[in-house]
């Protein structure tokens, strides 16, 4: 039933991390209803659309004032909503924050922008790449010498976005629930890139974090935090960082002549590094993990998506499932007594439409009376 089990969402549908965030509360359990425009979709399509599993999907044309009044009707039942635009746009919609609290003063009314509701840059275009530039993030990833390295678009999109816009929304929703009152989550995904660098920004002004890319511990400089080939032109990752793990690893490779008790010594870390590169090659991928098997050295192998989910930890866990013929990842975390399942898979545009407006107290001969209009769509 999930944690979130009783807890209404709108989403008003965009893409990137306010779908993600949305998606994240469907499978904690709530009833999430995606407000899709005609004709919108996303960059997937079909059971594959993943952000948008276990949603249900109401057509509505916001152009119209019928679709306006559709959706206001709805947010009167809601416990949140969540929309992804530029800051002022679902203003010109019809449906911004003072409009809808009025219509529900309990109502949690979350926003997801890349630079915020204010500032400078409030109403520029950007995306992932731009946030975690302005933030140092971007500045901090990548070999010595080299450009930066980019993250996908993890760290401020979905990171530093989207899990911030759905801890967010659970915050308010717990305060209104003994408070009575709504209010506005205004989720940057600038404010949220920079608070995943909360340590690094206090390692860098202890002293101990060069901002010269591929020189530190964490980022590559330090060999024993690495990514090594291996034998067969696959990878593996070792994170020995504690002694005690750094003796682990010394000791499984077979390395004469390497002292533990130099590992911190950064003068040895350029000779260290070409002997474990030259050592990694001599064996597989697969050779590698038995050799580390039941070890503390902190290692892994690097495996593609399309082999993650055969991993025996992985496995174990029921990390992944497939559902509709798609391998995804199972909702994170676990709870021990409010399970958090997958809901119903990604829903076709409109496909809720009747049912969802029914539920809102609408007559058949209303929902007729727009669909004539054009103000909704879908079964």
């Amino acid at each position: 039933m999930g944690p979130l089990h009783g807890t209404r969402i709108i989403e008003i549908s965009g893409i990137g991390p306010a779908p993600f965030a949305a998606m994240i509360l469907a499978d904690m359990g709530a009833d999430v209803v995606r407000i899709q425009r005609p004709g919108g979709g996303t960059f997937a399509t079909g059971s594959a659309d993943l952000v948008n599993r276990g949603k249900r999907c109401v057509c509505v044309d916001l152009k119209k004032p019928e679709g306006v009044d559709v959706v206001l009707r709805l947010i009167e039942g809601a416990d949140g909503l969540v929309e992804g635009f530029r800051p002022g746009v679902t203003e010109k919609l019809g449906i911004g924050p003072d409009v809808c609290l009025d219509r529900n003063p309990r109502l949690v009314y979350g926003r997801m922008t890349g630079w915020g509701q204010q500032g400078p840059l409030a109403q520029e275009a950007g995306h992932d790449i731009n946030y975690i530039s302005l933030t140092g993030a971007l500045h901090a990833m990548g070999r010595k010498g080299e450009k930066p390295a980019i993250p996908l678009n993890l760290v401020g999109d979905f990171g530093g976005g989207g899990l911030l816009l759905a801890f967010g929304m659970v915050c308010a929703l717990l305060e209104a629930k003994s408070s009575g009152r709504g209010q506005v989550v205004d989720a940057a995904m600038v404010d949220g890139a920079a608070m995943l660098l909360a340590s690094i920004y206090g390692a860098q002004q202890s002293g101990w974090w060069s901002e010269e890319r591929g020189t530190n511990l964490l980022d590559g400089g330090a060999p024993f935090y690495e990514v090594y080939e291996t034998a067969d032109g696959k990878w593996v990752s070792i994170g020995s960082i504690e002694p005690q793990f750094y003796a682990s690893l010394i000791e499984r490779l077979g390395l004469d002549g390497v002292e533990p008790a130099g590992q911190m010594d950064k003068s040895l870390w350029p000779a260290l590094a070409e002997r474990l590169t030259e050592t990694f090659k001599t064996k597989t991928r697969d050779e590698w993990c038995a050799v580390f098997e039941d070890s503390d050295a902190c290692f892994a192998p690097v495996l593609a998506m399309s082999e993650a989910h055969e991993h025996p930890h992985n496995a174990a866990r029921g990390s992944f499932v497939v559902e509709n013929g798609v391998r995804q990842p199972r909702p994170a975390p676990r709870f021990s007594r409010t399970r958090a399942e997958l809901g119903i898979g990604p829903a076709e545009v409109g496909e809720h439409t009747d049912v969802v407006l029914a539920e809102a107290g609408l007559s058949r001969e209303e929902i007729a009376s727009l669909r004539d209009v054009g103000a909704v769509e879908g079964s």
